[in-house]
């Protein structure tokens, strides 16, 4: 079964940091750029970051420029999203992507709740 499950979501005041998690199953996980997105209430989902299949950046929001980093780990089918200096405004479901390098095919976590309290 294909799946990306987030993980590490929860309450974190500003300022703080957070690290959260999206493992991978039931596809070849090294074929996929991955990328965290995140969709505040009442707004549309946005892309935070994304890398490539060899780990490069693709994509930097500049709201996160200098707070966030993003990062895969292909042994573990892991990629990860290091969130540092965290503010309310940062307040969202994150979500993981993967969108597959030649069949462009996207698969998405469940999301996982993100809160930071001011």
């Amino acid at each position: 079964e294909v799946q990306l499950v987030e993980s590490g979501g929860g309450l974190v005041q500003a300022g703080g940091s957070l690290r959260l998690s999206c493992a991978a199953s039931g596809f070849t996980f090294d074929d996929y750029a991955v990328g965290w997105f995140r969709q505040a209430p009442g707004k549309e989902r946005e892309a935070i970051l994304c890398i490539t299949t060899t780990d490069s950046s693709a994509y930097i929001a500049d709201f996160v420029k200098g707070r966030f980093t993003i990062s895969r780990d292909n042994a573990k089918l892991t990629v990860y999203l290091q969130m540092n200096s965290v503010k309310p405004e940062d307040t969202a479901v994150y979500y993981c992507n993967a969108e597959g390098q030649y069949t462009k095919t996207q698969r998405w976590g469940q999301g996982t709740q993100v809160t930071i309290s001011s």
